[in-house]
């Protein structure tokens, strides 16, 4: 009986140090909520049914003001696909990224990632970088550019 509690016991604290240690995380970010520049919530999960790109930016990044501007511009034509473009923005306020937008128009949703929140979900490297997420909300992969074949990863 003592022999089957230690098991348990290493058990028990492998799991621990495991979940500690991020190694947890999964793939889905439904339980993340951020602000968008308007100031309205989003929750992440309310785009599971469709395809997902989530673009990961900052404003002093110049590889980011380009992305940026590609998304922009093919933005109409994915939307017409039915995938859906958030650009998130890492660690910066509200206020900054307000600033940045100003005079710029924008077609897709940019959220608030102040914190990292969802930044630390998928384990972020740097930016830019994109998350592909297929119509589960599963990531199917990332890139630090918009790839040619984005429509054939987001509609296996």
């Amino acid at each position: 009986m003592l022999r089957i509690f230690r098991k348990f016991r290493i058990l028990l604290l492998m799991v621990l140090i495991w979940l500690v240690l991020g190694f947890g995380k999964g793939a889905l970010a439904g339980d993340i909520i951020l602000n968008d520049l308007g100031g309205q919530a989003v929750n992440i999960s309310s785009y599971k049914g469709k395809p997902v790109i989530l673009f990961f930016w900052t404003s002093w990044c110049s590889y980011c003001r380009q992305e940026l501007r590609t998304l922009n511009q093919q933005y109409s034509v994915m939307a017409k696909e039915g995938i859906d473009i958030l650009g998130v923005n890492v660690s910066e306020s509200e206020n900054k990224v307000q600033r940045f937008f100003k005079g710029y128009p924008l077609n897709f949703k940019i959220l608030l990632d102040e914190a990292g929140l969802l930044a630390d979900k998928y384990d972020l490297m740097g930016v830019p970088t994109y998350i592909f997420l297929d119509k589960t909300g599963e990531v199917i992969s990332q890139a630090n550019s918009l790839p040619d074949n984005y429509k054939s990863l987001l509609f296996k």
